[in-house]
Order: structure tokens, then C-alpha cells, then sequence
């Protein structure tokens, strides 16, 4: 059985606080539910900064440039800035252009907000947006399987896309039959919380076009760590003293275990304490990635050890 999945509070809470320099956020479920702070939240936040601690807001969402997410955060009365929030849109157009060195335009399923974060790295794109129905007839099916590709697609871009159709699962597995073409994903979360339930998230998308191309896509968010790594080129963070806030086990607390930092789960959001202890009791090394290092029934259970 793997250690961990302790319960912080008291004393043991105030050690940890004492012996971290820096806390990550993930958002939703966690900060907030939709558009309502989790009670407790935002004098966390703005207690631990005013402390010297850095706070950083890490989010799957690919709908929200920075700037969106610092204008939410600080609406909601979070002390945040935008070179806080490291999230999948920015940093995806990073992955691209620092690290793929994408030479061409990318065909993107997505919103404004990835689109603008590529127009930011100087990445052209096209895709994004409503696009034509599907009318009845073998005729538009048969156009779309012949209809020529733009030659300077180098890469196609999955994220969360409420525009989403046939036609688009088309064009990208198209293009994705060059083997030289980039596939890449903002995140594969399958289910996006929504206040009174929730609803289909990227991961459905990338899984169908990963179907139609036969092909597997590199992840840019949560749990992999390219997210937390450009948080430590940006501002050089020690990972010895870093901790790791969220609510879903396979996102939050996967990406603080790969990433080497001890991880908090909240009860708040989507994952649950009985999942977080079947992980633990299972003989399986992937499932105790899974396993918190503690758990809070909500972050504002951390607020005392500020006092």
C-alpha cells in the first residue's frame, strides 16, 4: 500500500505551510465553481501571497487566454496578475513554437482564446470558428474526402471547440496522414464541471480525431508536466518547496506526482476521498501516482495555519 492521503490539518498544516515556498491552484472545483468562489478561497489566496508566498493558477481550460483568467480571478477578489495563470491556450502556442519549432500554420479545433494565444507566438491558423453543415446527400461528404488541403499545415491542435463537427473531424485526420504533421492537444479531460452537472470536455474531441487518424496525441496540460515546466523556466521554481492544490486525481494530483512535489487534493470538485483510498490499497505503481500526499475537505481548511 502506498503512503499518503493524510488528512492536513492542525499543526501538521502549519508544517507544511512553513516548509513551502510556492502553492499551485488548479481553478475550477478548487477556487471556484462556476462563477462563485469556493467560500474560504479567495482570503486563502490572498492571505498566503500577502505572507510572501507565490501562487500560481494552473487550469486545463483552453476556452481563456491569461489575461481572461487574471480578469476572472481578480473579478471574483483573488490578488492575481496574469503571469500567474499558466494554462493549456498559452502554453500550447509556447510548445509549438519553442519546442515542436513549428515552421508552418496549424489547423486548429478550438476557440478565440487559443487562437489569440497563437497570434501572440506569431502562429497563423485557420480552422477555428463556426464552419459549413453538413446537408443531406452523399455529395458534401464526398467533397470534404477530395477538397484541397492548405500546404502550410504543419500542425493540428486540439481544445475544447463548441463548434465541433463532422466536417472538422475530417479536415484534421486529413491532415493528419502526413506523419510529419504535429498532433497535439491542449488536454484530455473528458468531463468539464459545470455548475449543476457537466458536460463533454476536450478529451472527447481528441479522442475522436485520434480515432478517425489513428493517431496518438502529445498532451500539453495536466497531468503531463510541460505546464509546470514553464512555470520553472518563467520563474524559477524549487520543486523541493512547492505543493500542488486540486480536486481530480487523474489531472492534479497525477501532474504533482510526475512533477516530484507533494500534493493536496480538495474535496471540493470532481475526485472523491474513496477514490484517493482504492488507489492507495491497490498493488498497482500507476494507481499510487494517483494518491495525494493529504487531503482537505476544502482549501479553506488551510486558512487557520495562516493565523
Amino acid at each position: 500500500m502506498s503512503a499518503g492521503c493524510v488528512h492536513l490539518s492542525g499543526a501538521l498544516c502549519s508544517e507544511l505551510l512553513a516548509s513551502v515556498d510556492t502553492l499551485l491552484f488548479d481553478c475550477d472545483g478548487v477556487l471556484w465553481t462556476g462563477d462563485s468562489p469556493i467560500p474560504g478561497a479567495v482570503q486563502l489566496i490572498n492571505r498566503l501571497q500577502e505572507q510572501g508566498k507565490r501562487v500560481f493558477f494552473l487550469t486545463n481550460n483552453s476556452s481563456k487566454s491569461r489575461r481572461m483568467y487574471g480578469e476572472k480571478l481578480h473579478g471574483l477578489g483573488f490578488q492575481a496578475r496574469p503571469e500567474q495563470v499558466f494554462g493549456t491556450a498559452p502554453c500550447a502556442a509556447l510548445y509549438l513554437r519553442q519546442e515542436a519549432k513549428l515552421r508552418g500554420s496549424v489547423y486548429l479545433i478550438g476557440g478565440a482564446a487559443l487562437r489569440g494565444e497563437l497570434g501572440a507566438q506569431g502562429i497563423a491558423c485557420s480552422g477555428s470558428g463556426p464552419g459549413p453543415e453538413l446537408t443531406p446527400g452523399p455529395g458534401p461528404a464526398q467533397a470534404w474526402a477530395a477538397e484541397p488541403l492548405d500546404p502550410s499545415v504543419g500542425a493540428v491542435l486540439i481544445g475544447f471547440d463548441e463548434h465541433f463537427t463532422y466536417m472538422k473531424l475530417c479536415r484534421a485526420a486529413r491532415y493528419l496522414r502526413d506523419p510529419s504533421c504535429i498532433f497535439l492537444a491542449t488536454n484530455t479531460d473528458t468531463l468539464l464541471p459545470t455548475e449543476g452537472g457537466g458536460i463533454p470536455g476536450t478529451g472527447c474531441l481528441v479522442k475522436a480525431v485520434e480515432a478517425a487518424s489513428n493517431r496518438t496525441a502529445h498532451v500539453i496540460g495536466k497531468p503531463n508536466a510541460f505546464m509546470f515546466d514553464c512555470m520553472v523556466k518563467e520563474h524559477g521554481i524549487d520543486r523541493s518547496r512547492t505543493v500542488m492544490v486540486g480536486d481530480r486525481l487523474d489531472t492534479d494530483i497525477l501532474m504533482g506526482s510526475n512533477c516530484g512535489l507533494r500534493t493536496i487534493l480538495t474535496l471540493t470538485g470532481v475526485s472523491t476521498l474513496e477514490e484517493a483510498m482504492a488507489n492507495q490499497k491497490s498493488d498497482s505503481p500507476d494507481h499510487h501516482k494517483l494518491v495525494p500526499s493529504y487531503y482537505v475537505g476544502s482549501v479553506a481548511d488551510l486558512l487557520p495555519a495562516l493565523d
